[in-house]
């Protein structure tokens, strides 16, 4: 768990104008215990965390990582890194894509200790990538946003930008962000998918890690400065 944690949920039963002793009864357990809980003197039950994650509406990962996702955010970030792409008239490689999207919130995190979507990240196979990676992608491509292109031999998808995407507002993006997805996408451009994915998975994040565990942003401030992306 992140430092964070107990404040993160404090914050999220104050956002929905919760009281202590409401949030303690709807979890099944005493004001006292909540209260202590709360302060990071108790810990809750499995069955416990999981009504409390429920009650805010979150995973029982983003809520054990203090995280706060920024789904809108994420999306944006997507488009963001499609129209760093343009400039070399290429489409991405999906998996490319998702690791150039971990590469901006774990070397966001390292400089500025937030993560810049607050996504949580998963490790698997083809990973790190967040459970809604994939949801985006198809959410981008139902609405005409981005297209996905199949039609290599090996079956890899390309992601590129419609001119519907082109008139996409990035809001939720600020200038110095913007720079930092631009000059991740010039490092690795004309890069093959499998260079940055071995680069993702020799990082101490993905290295330590268990199998489809989620892993915490805190562990890229322990890596070498000239290999956060």
């Amino acid at each position: 768990m992140t430092k964070d944690y107990y404040k993160f949920i404090k914050e999220l039963r104050l956002k929905r104008g919760l009281s202590q002793l409401e949030t303690a009864e709807k979890i099944g357990i005493s004001r006292s215990s909540y209260i202590g809980f709360e302060q990071g003197k108790n810990e809750l039950s499995l069955f416990e965390a999981i009504k409390l994650a429920d009650l805010f509406g979150i995973s029982l990962e983003e809520m054990r990582g203090g995280l706060k996702p920024n789904y809108k955010k994420y999306k944006q970030m997507i488009l963001a890194y499609l129209r760093s792409e343009k400039d070399s008239h290429s489409k991405i490689p999906k998996t490319k894509l998702a690791k150039m999207l971990y590469l901006a919130d774990f070397a966001w995190f390292y400089e500025h200790l937030e993560s810049m979507s607050g996504m949580p990240y998963r490790k698997i196979q083809y990973g790190p990538v967040p459970d809604n990676y994939f949801r985006a992608i198809e959410e981008l491509f139902e609405a005409g946003i981005i297209e996905v292109d199949k039609t290599t031999k090996d079956g890899v998808f390309f992601i590129s930008q419609t001119r519907s995407g082109e008139r996409e507002k990035l809001s939720e993006l600020n200038a110095v962000e913007l720079k930092m997805i631009k000059d991740i996408s010039l490092k690795w451009r004309g890069k093959r998918t499998q260079d940055i994915v071995k680069f993702t998975h020799d990082q101490l994040p993905y290295a330590i890690c268990e199998d489809n565990e989620i892993i915490p942003y805190s562990l890229i401030t322990q890596e070498d400065p000239n290999h956060v992306y």
